[in-house]
């Protein structure tokens, strides 16, 4: 079996379920994962693990005031070591996938965009309610090869800030807004390969037999494990 290091953690979202959840999936394709809310203690030992996965909720939770009860146990900085040790082990070869709340992570630091291949700008982002929403493929990626357009229950994140060189493969559609926006795309870091998706808010919505498809194609390419 592979080696899968999950970050996991935060508030208003079932961490500790949908990371069972994601072990699960990637456990069909080979991987045996780790899941953990220790960010610094684990990114200290990243090259042993084959994917590092990021199902988390961590910053610094200055940008409203419905934020303070939480702040004592849940904000984050990372460190300067932290982010070193990130960015060597995606640079350098590492693989990556990222999910949900992950965008919204390490907000303090510039860097985080240059390895995720983008982020939530809190001067923009937003996203509606949770609810039924609309999935559909926008280019040919392995990741989405044969993939039709389908529904499930999630969020929408509207107006995510991309770097250039990422690649979209996924728009989302809710009715409460109308409209249709990016929310899934793949990445490379130098020699690393990286793929976010901003589904994924519990396992109910990771659970969709079309959704886990995904999950675990992007798996498999950003490992190099597929042709594309």
């Amino acid at each position: 079996m592979k080696k899968n290091l999950i970050i996991s953690g935060g508030i208003f979202h079932p961490f500790e379920d949908s990371s069972k959840t994601l072990s699960t999936i990637l456990n069909d394709i080979g991987y045996e994962s780790l899941i953990t809310m220790d960010i610094e203690g684990a990114f200290k030992n990243l090259e042993d693990y084959d994917l590092l996965t990021i199902n988390a909720l961590r910053w610094r939770m200055l940008n409203h005031e419905k934020y303070l009860p939480y702040i004592d146990e849940w904000a984050f900085s990372l460190s300067g070591d932290g982010r070193k040790y990130l960015d060597n082990y995606i640079k350098n070869g590492g693989s990556m996938i990222a999910l949900h709340t992950s965008s919204i992570c390490f907000d303090d630091w510039d860097g985080w965009s240059k390895v995720l291949g983008g982020k939530w700008n809190w001067d923009r982002t937003f996203h509606p309610p949770l609810g039924p929403i609309k999935v559909m493929p926008i280019t040919n990626h392995f990741v989405t090869d044969n993939i039709q357009s389908f529904t499930l229950n999630d969020e929408v994140y509207h107006n995510l800030e991309l770097e250039p060189e990422s690649k979209p493969f996924l728009i989302g559609y809710t009715e409460e807004t109308k409209e249709e926006h990016i929310i899934a795309w793949s990445y490379e870091y130098q020699q690393g390969r990286v793929i976010y998706n901003a589904l994924g808010h519990d396992s109910n919505s990771l659970e969709n037999e079309e959704l886990s498809k995904i999950i675990k194609r992007s798996v498999l390419w950003v490992s190099g494990d597929s042709d594309a």
